[in-house]
């Protein structure tokens, strides 16, 4: 640990010096907005998050703009759209010269760590090389894709030097154990990601892993998501499981608190959030990709320095906006390649405008996109001869059809689709013409729109 204190002149008070905070950034894998008590989940699993969210700021509406974990995670490392990098699919490089938040920390004179799932280098189950970290220099235990390296209970990470970490607790502990190794080894003042395999399901073994034992204690009467409830797919089975997993995440992250309190000198600015949630099967065979609620939207809760406000920030916010609003916390330069923006302007109420939409790109399982109002929603598809679930392999078509219309005032769990309704075909119309703006802006792309021509609405 360093004793050297860093200085920065804050705008507006240069006649005051104040440290540079340490920067702790927690992102899960797969994990539901309303799985934390702080969104209105009965459970009371998530004690540390809730008492996070208490004390800072708990944005209620944020959303993954590529609900998929490799995009999701380039979103969140470069402040921009997955396709603007090109990592539009899982396994597909961050390119070399993308910036990310390390990049930009460094610069600044901040030590870099990471552990945990990375998903940006390609190499699958073999060590990530330094070029392939993207400046994360000081503090490396890692794999690029765990699914490929470890199991619930035991596994290999790989650290600086590509050497195996071999672990035999459950995951979650062990990345912990590395992450609490990072805050004691970094100099201070240090940005440092923490990025949990949990809760998404063990790929191998085709189901939810929680700690041994732990998911018998939500087998009777679980909380059921009414977006859930009544659907087929595999929630019924699986949330015990889920549930526990996430109850050891709040532990988890508890864990470093209480290590950042004990080890570090400075006071740390803390972000928690997930690169998309989880429907579990009830939407086409998915339990992500796709741009339902349940898919795109994910906890996000920031606490520390410039956070002091209590209560919830309820514009719509993007992951895109997480790098951003990090160094705008710590008083280091935005890269003007992001395409987010910084939240500190919404907490302290220094903004009168903000976004009134989200855009979000989903690919592997179909080519879409959408749009979120705070009411409404569309989402279109490229069809093909297939069906809907064709043209995995592409990063954009040339066509979308709309797909799904959501009121989501009257309807907010999605049950009914309007998609086609002549009733609400002026809506959809509208909804379709920002969302072409949206593409022609971030893809520089434009594609043709059509409406969805239901017969059985035609006569109407």
């Amino acid at each position: 640990m360093s004793f050297i204190t860093v200085l920065r002149l804050v705008p507006g008070t240069e006649d005051h010096v104040t440290e540079k905070p340490n920067v702790l950034l927690v992102q899960t894998d797969q994990q539901r907005w309303d799985t934390l008590s702080a969104y209105g989940n009965p459970m009371d699993l998530t004690p540390t998050l809730d008492g996070m969210a208490e004390r800072g700021v708990r944005v209620e509406h944020a959303f993954s703009p590529q609900p998929l974990c490799g995009p999701a995670r380039a979103v969140l490392q470069t402040g921009q759209y997955a396709s603007r990098l090109g990592v539009v699919r899982d396994s597909v490089p961050l390119p070399h010269d993308a910036t990310t938040l390390a990049h930009a920390f460094k610069d600044a004179g901040y030590d870099t760590g990471f552990v945990g799932d990375w998903h940006l280098a390609g190499t699958f189950d073999e060590a990530v090389p330094p070029k392939r970290r993207h400046g994360y220099e000081d503090f490396w235990v890692a794999a690029d894709v765990p699914e490929f390296t470890t199991r619930p209970n035991e596994g290999t990470l790989y650290d600086g030097y590509g050497e195996p970490r071999a672990f035999s607790t459950y995951r979650t502990d062990a990345f912990t154990e590395f992450a609490i190794e990072a805050i004691t080894e970094l100099s201070e003042p240090f940005v440092l990601v923490v990025s949990y395999l949990e809760p998404h399901d063990q790929n191998d073994a085709g189901r939810f892993v929680g700690p041994t034992g732990a998911a018998a204690r939500h087998e009777t009467n679980p909380h059921v998501p009414d977006d859930l409830d009544g659907r087929p797919g595999d929630w019924y089975a699986e949330l015990p499981d889920y549930y526990a997993m996430v109850e050891r995440i709040d532990e988890c992250v508890g864990r470093l608190f209480e290590a950042l309190e004990r080890e570090t000198y400075r006071e740390s600015v803390r972000c928690f959030t997930a690169d998309h949630g989880c429907h579990f099967e009830t939407r086409p065979g998915e339990h992500k990709r796709s741009c339902h609620e349940s898919s795109i939207r994910v906890p996000m809760l920031f606490e520390g320095p410039g956070f002091e406000r209590r209560g919830p920030v309820e514009e719509l916010v993007s992951l895109i906006d997480v790098a951003p609003t990090l160094l705008d916390a710590a008083g280091v330069g935005v890269p003007s390649e992001m395409d987010g923006k910084s939240l500190r302007p919404l907490v302290d109420g220094t903004t009168e405008t903000w976004r009134d939409a989200v855009f979000v790109q989903t690919s592997e399982a179909e080519i879409g996109r959408s749009i979120r109002t705070e009411r409404w929603k569309l989402g279109v598809a490229a069809p093909t001869m297939a069906g809907w679930r064709g043209g995995m392999g592409d990063e954009r078509s040339d066509l979308y059809v709309d797909r799904y219309l959501y009121d989501l005032k009257s309807d907010p769990e999605e049950h009914v689709n309007l998609v086609g309704r002549a009733d609400y075909r002026p809506r959809a119309d509208e909804l379709r013409e920002r969302l072409a703006a949206f593409v022609a802006d971030v893809e520089d792309d434009d594609p043709e729109f059509r409406a969805f021509e239901n017969p059985g609405y035609r006569e109407l």
